[in-house]
């Protein structure tokens, strides 16, 4: 076999090995990203937004009680989240409550009395506005996404779920 034939061996650790080290660390990996879609609500009349974990931070928003967000790191007394506008901020964790609230992301949303497209709209619900999750969401006969929700003045109803962020 000629010199330029002949195959080089590759140094460092066996490609088996390599391969089941990248698959044991997505394992690994993976609840981390499932964590992602951890939700929460501002608990408090007016929370503070920074833009790291200190109370000496920058000072980004205010946000009101209700106002969702998605948790990314949790330090323990601090939380980093994600707006509805995507926006990557710092908050206090005594500022946060499980307690899932929903905005209004579509201009007119419809508030249904039953999770299905045929059923007659209850009310319009305009974008930005709050609503309290009553039920995860489900999915109706024609594949559509529904959320069981509750606007602050008592009104329940379904609502898309493309029509909303926070879920």
């Amino acid at each position: 076999m000629p010199n330029s034939a002949r195959r080089l061996k590759p140094k460092g650790l066996p490609y088996n090995k390599l391969l089941a080290f990248a698959g044991l660390l997505g394992i690994v990996l993976m609840p981390s990203l499932a964590a992602a879609l951890e939700y929460r609500s501002v608990a408090v009349p007016k929370a503070v937004l920074y833009d790291a974990p200190s109370a000496q931070a920058k000072k980004l928003f205010v946000v009101g009680q209700g106002y969702p967000v998605e948790v990314i790191v949790n330090l323990g007394n601090w939380i980093k989240v994600r707006d509805h506008f995507g926006t990557l901020s710092w908050i206090e964790a005594k500022d946060l409550d499980s307690k899932r609230s929903l905005i209004v992301k579509a201009n007119d949303a419809e508030l249904k009395p039953a999770p299905d497209a045929a059923a007659k709209a209850i009310t319009r619900v305009g974008k930005d506005v709050l609503l309290e999750m009553v039920e995860p969401p489900s999915v109706d006969a024609a594949g559509n996404s529904w959320i069981k929700v509750r606007h602050r003045d008592g009104l329940t109803g379904y609502i898309k779920t493309t029509s909303v962020w926070g879920y």
